[in-house]
């Protein structure tokens, strides 16, 4: 009689331990579907980097050109090829960029200059990469500042000091001061910029600053393409 029972608690305690099993299976998937979830629409919601201008309706939607010609958009652009960083040729001395990124440059320097100009302040970190960078974009040589080479989490307010009214301000720094900006105005996790890549931002209707987008060196061709149509 005794060895039934203990049988029969044998069979409960073993059913009851599978249904418990069970029932923590369940959970545990339950928790992954909602963690994948969150996880998916942290993606689509929070994007990890600025969007790229160059793609779908991207450009429109950012009012890029509107606020261009009224003098409203800041530009940080990072500078070319590091010299100490790539087996190109130096363009001069090992601190420099290469005479690679020199033509690429030149070549996003002429993109600038048709969107125009005019009412445009140009200014560059101190170190020579930058300042051989805005060289060859602009031609000439431009006023060299510290704060957009030993960047703090004020950059952008600095930005803004430095931003004349009606006028548009391309500032030439580097990748590290582009990223701390970012990460402090809604893209933690944006990927390092390219080499001679511009981030805008403009202001809204409350003059308010806004970070619009990427145009990464490749994409100015197909830009040109899509204002002239």
């Amino acid at each position: 009689m005794r060895g039934n029972l203990m049988k029969s608690y044998g069979k409960s305690a073993f059913r009851a331990s599978s249904l418990l099993g069970g029932r923590v299976n369940v959970v545990l998937m339950a928790a992954a579907i909602v963690i994948s979830l969150l996880v998916l629409t942290g993606y689509t919601y929070w994007p990890r980097s600025p969007v790229r201008l160059v793609q779908g309706e991207n450009l429109a939607m950012s009012g890029l050109y509107a606020s261009w010609k009224k003098g409203d958009v800041m530009v940080l652009v990072r500078h070319g090829e590091r010299c100490d960083r790539s087996s190109n040729e130096c363009l001069g001395a090992n601190d420099g960029i290469t005479r690679y990124g020199s033509s690429v440059s030149t070549d996003v320097g002429r993109s600038f200059s048709e969107l125009g100009l005019a009412h445009t302040d140009v200014i560059t970190s101190p170190l020579t990469r930058t300042a051989q960078t805005a060289q060859a974009m602009f031609g000439h040589p431009m006023e060299a500042q510290e704060w957009l080479y030993n960047c703090d989490e004020k950059m952008l307010n600095e930005v803004m000091a430095h931003k004349s009214l009606n006028r548009n301000l391309i500032l030439v720094t580097h990748s590290g001061c582009i990223g701390q900006l970012e990460s402090l105005h809604g893209y933690p996790h944006a990927a390092t910029s390219e080499y001679d890549s511009a981030l805008f931002i403009s202001l809204d209707s409350q003059g308010k600053p806004v970070i619009r987008g990427i145009i990464n060196p490749e994409d100015w061709t197909q830009l040109a393409q899509q204002k002239s149509r």
